[in-house]
């Protein structure tokens, strides 16, 4: 059990520095009115990988992290999410990042 320790806490430090769990403050969410006259960059896709309401929330929001994470990777500052049908379980995160 003890040699198990170091490595448990190393894991642990990985999460915290993974964008996916803590954000990523550099890039913001907008609405589609509010980037008009910025320049498109690109479009990205992530899959929550998880479902249903324990872990389900959870699973989206790393995966939104994890687009603009890859937004800011791709020079953007700023993104926006294509909205899910209100009930229905999201399989697919899509986004357009712009730089703003």
């Amino acid at each position: 059990m003890r040699a198990a320790l170091p490595l448990i806490a190393g894991l642990a430090l990985l999460g915290c520095n993974d964008p996916g769990f803590r954000g990523v403050p550099e890039v913001r969410v907008a609405q589609e009115n509010e980037v008009a006259s910025c320049r498109a960059v690109s479009i990205i896709t992530n899959e929550p990988g998880l479902y249903g309401p324990v872990l389900g929330e959870e699973a989206l929001r790393y995966a939104r992290n994890k687009v603009l994470e890859t937004a800011k990777a791709d020079g953007a500052d700023t993104v926006v999410f294509d909205e899910a049908p209100p009930g229905v379980p999201v399989s697919l995160v899509r986004a357009r990042a712009f730089d703003c």
